[in-house]
C-alpha cells in the first residue's frame, strides 16, 4: 500500500511538472517578462540560477504595444541595482547637475579614442556650461593593467576637471557580471560577437544605474565621439521647446546609440531592461524597444546632429568602422528657442501631419490640403515674449510646389478666450512670404510690445497643398511679468 501511495505521489508530481511546463509555454513572452521583472525586484540582481533561466526562456521578439501597460505599471522596476562601484578617479558629486554624459570604454586592438572624446566634451563647452555637466567614464575592461594605465592618462590630462567634480572614472568588478559564455546565437552571430554585444549591454546597464541620480538628464555617448560647439546649450533649447509634450528618448545623432538623451528618472528602468535582455540583441536595438514600451512610437531626432563618430577602428576585434553622421555640424550653430506654445490651424490637415510637427527641430512637417484666403496657422505662446528673429520654411525638396505662394507672418498681443480657444485681439503684419520662405531679424527693435501670438496667414487661395517644413523662433529676453 505504501509503495502504491508513493508511486501515485511520484506520478502526480510528474504530472504537475508537465502541466507547469505547458503553462509556461502557453503564457508566452508576457509571463517571461513579468518573471524577469520580479526576479530583479526581489533579489536586486540576477543569481546564478536565474541567469540559467534567462538563457533558456528569454525571447528576442519583443512587442512594444502588447506589453507597454505591464512595463509602465511596474513602479518598483525603477529601483536601483545593488552593485559596488570602484571609484578609479574622482569622488561622488557634491551637487546634482543638469546633464550627465556617460561613456563606457574597453581596450581596443587598434586605436584608442577615449582621451580625445573626453577632451572634445570639455573643450566644446563654455565655462558656464561646464558648471552644469558631469562626465562619467566607465572603464569596462577586465584587464586591470589597461584600466590602471587609462586612469593614469585621464588623471594627468584632466586633473583640473576631476578636482572640480566634473569627471568621474568608475569600474565594476567582473564578479558582478552575468554569464557571458555559451549564450544563444541569435541572428547567427558568431559566439565571440554574441559575447561582445552581450557584455556591452551589461556595461551600459551598470553605467546607467550609476548615473541615475546625478542630474536631471542623461546623454549616452560612445568612447570615440566628437562634440559640436556648445552642445549643452543646444540640448537645453530643445528640451525647453518640448515642455508639455511626452518623450522618452531625444536623439542628437542618427548613429547607433550616440547622442541618445533620457530623463534621469528613466535610467533605472532602462538599466534593468538591458540586463534582462542582455544576450538577445545589440544595445541600439534594445533602446528602440525600450522607447516603444514606454509609448513613444516615433523617433524624435534633431538636426543638425550634435555628436559625430570619429573612430576608425571598432572596439570589436579592431574591425574598420567608417560610419559618419552627415547631419553633424561641429561649429556653433543657431538653434531656435521655440518657446512653449499652443498650436492650431483651420486648414484641412492631411493624415497625421499635424500642426505641432512644424514647430520643432525634428525632421517632420505640417501638411495641409489646398488652403484658401484667410486660412491660418496660429501660435499662442504660454507667456509673453520678446522675439529677435523668425524664420519659416515651406515646401520640401521632393515637393517643391507645396509652398505658401501668397502669405504673410503676423504677431499679436492682448489675448482673449479660454485656454483652448485663446487668440490675440490685434495683430501686426511683419512681412510677406517670398518663394515660399519668410525671415526677419532684429525684431526686438521693430516690435515694441510683448508678443503673445504669431500666425501664418494665407492671403490668396492656391490649388497646391501646403507644407510648412519648419517654424523657428528666437527670443531675446523674457519680459518682466
Amino acid at each position: 500500500m505504501q509503495f502504491f501511495t508513493r508511486h501515485n505521489l511520484k506520478y502526480c508530481d510528474k504530472m504537475r511538472c508537465l502541466r507547469k511546463r505547458s503553462a509556461v509555454s502557453f503564457l508566452g513572452i508576457l509571463v517571461v517578462c513579468l518573471l524577469f521583472m520580479n526576479l530583479y525586484i526581489e533579489d536586486s540582481y540576477v543569481l546564478e540560477g536565474d541567469k540559467q533561466l534567462i538563457r533558456e526562456t528569454a525571447t528576442h521578439q519583443l512587442n512594444p504595444e502588447r506589453y507597454v501597460h505591464s512595463f509602465k505599471d511596474l513602479s518598483n522596476f525603477s529601483g536601483s541595482i545593488n552593485i559596488s562601484y570602484r571609484y578609479l578617479a574622482g569622488t561622488p558629486l557634491p551637487r546634482k547637475r543638469y546633464l550627465t554624459i556617460g561613456l563606457s570604454s574597453v581596450k581596443r586592438k587598434k586605436g584608442n579614442y577615449l582621451l580625445e572624446t573626453i577632451k572634445s566634451i570639455f573643450e566644446q563647452s563654455s565655462y558656464e556650461e561646464l558648471k552644469e555637466i558631469a562626465v562619467v567614464v566607465q572603464l569596462a575592461d577586465f584587464d586591470s593593467a589597461w584600466c590602471e594605465g587609462m586612469v593614469q592618462d585621464i588623471s594627468q590630462k584632466f586633473a583640473h576637471h576631476i578636482i572640480a567634480g566634473r569627471l568621474i572614472v568608475i569600474h565594476v568588478p567582473e564578479d558582478y557580471y552575468p554569464v557571458l559564455d555559451g549564450l544563444k546565437r541569435n541572428y547567427n552571430d558568431p559566439e565571440d560577437r554574441v559575447k561582445f554585444r552581450s557584455k556591452q549591454n551589461v556595461d551600459y546597464a551598470f553605467l546607467l544605474n550609476f548615473c541615475a541620480n546625478l542630474s536631471d538628464y542623461y546623454v549616452m555617448l560612445e568612447d570615440d565621439v566628437r562634440c559640436s560647439k556648445n552642445f549643452l546649450t543646444a540640448v537645453k533649447k530643445v528640451i525647453t521647446s518640448r515642455e508639455g509634450s511626452y518623450w522618452v528618448t531625444l536623439e542628437f545623432s542618427k548613429l547607433g546609440y550616440i547622442g541618445k538623451l533620457y530623463h534621469s528618472h528613466d535610467l533605472p528602468r532602462l538599466a534593468h531592461f538591458l540586463l534582462m535582455f542582455y544576450q538577445e540583441m545589440p544595445c541600439d536595438w534594445l533602446l528602440i524597444h525600450f522607447r516603444g514600451l514606454l509609448a513613444q512610437k516615433e523617433v524624435i531626432r534633431f538636426k543638425p546632429s550634435l555628436f559625430q563618430h570619429m573612430g576608425y577602428y571598432s572596439s570589436y576585434k579592431g574591425a574598420e568602422n567608417k560610419l559618419k553622421d552627415d547631419d553633424f555640424e561641429e561649429e556653433s550653430f543657431d538653434i531656435p528657442d521655440n518657446p512653449p506654445a499652443n498650436l492650431h490651424t483651420n486648414m484641412n490637415v492631411f493624415e497625421n501631419y499635424e500642426a505641432s510637427k512644424a514647430y520643432s527641430s525634428i525632421d517632420e512637417y505640417f501638411w495641409g490640403k489646398a488652403p484658401s484666403t484667410g486660412d491660418f496657422y496660429g501660435i499662442v505662446f504660454e507667456k509673453p515674449i520678446k522675439i529677435s528673429k523668425i524664420k519659416v520654411v515651406t515646401g520640401t525638396e521632393d515637393r517643391q510646389n507645396d509652398i505658401l505662394h501668397h502669405g504673410a507672418v503676423e504677431v499679436g498681443e492682448k489675448i482673449i478666450g479660454s485656454k483652448k480657444g485663446r487668440q490675440c485681439t490685434t495683430y501686426l503684419r511683419l512681412g510677406e512670404f517670398k518663394n515660399g520662405n519668410f525671415e526677419i531679424t532684429d525684431l526686438e527693435h521693430k516690435v515694441l510690445f510683448d508678443i503673445n501670438c504669431m500666425r501664418i496667414l494665407v492671403t490668396k487661395s492656391q490649388k497646391e497643398w501646403l507644407i510648412i517644413k519648419s517654424i523657428s523662433v528666437w527670443t531675446s529676453q523674457t519680459p518682466n511679468q
